[in-house]
């Protein structure tokens, strides 16, 4: 009987012990932190208008030479021109494109989302083939990775249509021009498609927190995260972010935001106090990758399981065979002979590297 019952008293603090760790992943619905993301409530206001007096604003440098591609208007189903008219309503009301005669236009068109929604496209191949290129450079992501050891709380804050956070330089909207049945208009503020809009985005944002970066802060373009040894250092950590986002004027997306986590995605991978892994819906589609049909289909294989290679010993020797048929005129079919090699070793590798151990990465030894 007393067996029985120190077992069940076992039972109950073992099942006690998990329900409290299950717990303490998320902290969010903390009064502590109800009360910090209320005080900032500003912070995740939808964005409207241009902020003219930051730092960093979106050049369009053009090649020597340069004239205005000309296009034509690609016609539209009836409720495409629906969702124009509703869009192009939307984008003036919240001042990010005014009325153009610039002797550019670059032609739009949509493209059906995944939950069958339509979105706006605008062509700027042509633009952007005549822009210098800006070489600044986007963070290595293995080298933010590594920033995160001894780290046990974690934040991941996404800024509510990023881009269009950041103003276009005035001399430069004209180019940016794009004609529709509705008219022809300009845009105000940066948008995506913009040969250089990552690299921008990303000097504005290194900009803002660069005093943060490697202390308690990683920045990936919109992807902000915050990270911290103690609950109390991470309340604090946090609330330093969300003023520096009030000083600044970006805004947030709250439903899109993850707050005092211990444990996340971010980046393409699983983050906790332990560890770091692989995405397991990601090492799936390397498994379950279909049979390339060209050099293009094994580079994109190579592309993604490369980005996992650091969880795979002997990754380059693995995928030699792989990487050098992307570089000879070779036939496809040279694929199969390779197949039950490098292809079905890789994703058995990755699937064997469950977690990748982070406690001899580097991090401060003291964070302000």
């Amino acid at each position: 009987m007393a067996a029985g019952q120190d077992q069940t008293s076992m039972d109950a603090e073992e099942l006690q012990r998990l329900t409290a760790d299950s717990q303490a992943t998320d902290l969010s619905s903390d009064s502590r932190v109800v009360r910090l993301l209320d005080e900032f409530a500003d912070v995740f206001e939808s964005p409207t208008g241009v902020m003219p007096d930051r730092p960093i604003s979106h050049k369009i440098i053009l090649e020597a030479g340069a004239v205005p591609p000309k296009g034509c208007i690609y016609r539209m189903s009836e409720e495409e021109l629906t969702v124009l008219r509703a869009q192009l309503d939307d984008l003036l009301d919240k001042g990010w494109i005014r009325p153009s005669s610039s002797p550019y236009g670059a032609p739009v068109l949509f493209v059906r989302k995944k939950n069958k929604d339509l979105r706006l496209c605008i062509d700027y191949r042509k633009l952007n083939a005549q822009t210098v290129k800006n070489a600044g450079p986007l963070p290595r992501i293995d080298d933010l990775l590594e920033r995160l050891g001894g780290a046990k709380f974690f934040s991941k804050l996404d800024l509510k249509s990023g881009n269009h956070q950041i103003s276009i330089r005035p001399q430069d909207r004209y180019k940016t021009s794009f004609k529709t049945r509705y008219g022809h208009f300009e845009w105000v503020v940066m948008l995506f498609g913009l040969t250089n809009a990552p690299v921008t985005f990303q000097a504005a944002m290194t900009n803002e927190f660069r005093a943060m970066l490697d202390r308690f802060v990683l920045v990936y373009l919109d992807d902000i995260l915050v990270y911290s040894r103690t609950l109390e250092e991470h309340l604090d950590h946090l609330r330093r972010v969300l003023e520096r986002l009030r000083r600044a004027k970006f805004k947030a997306n709250r439903d899109k935001c993850e707050f005092v986590r211990q444990e996340l995605e971010y980046l393409g991978h699983f983050v906790t106090p332990q560890g770091i892994s692989p995405l397991s819906d990601k090492i799936q589609a390397v498994q379950d990758w279909p049979e390339p049909r060209n050099v293009t289909d094994i580079r994109s294989f190579l592309g993604l399981a490369g980005y996992y290679q650091r969880f795979i010993k002997g990754y380059s020797k693995i995928a030699a065979h792989l990487t050098k048929l992307q570089c000879e005129d070779r036939p496809c079919r040279e694929w199969f002979g390779y197949r039950r090699g490098s292809v079905a070793s890789l994703p058995h590798e990755l699937w064997a590297a469950l977690i990748a151990e982070v406690g001899e990465f580097s991090m401060p030894s003291s964070m302000p």
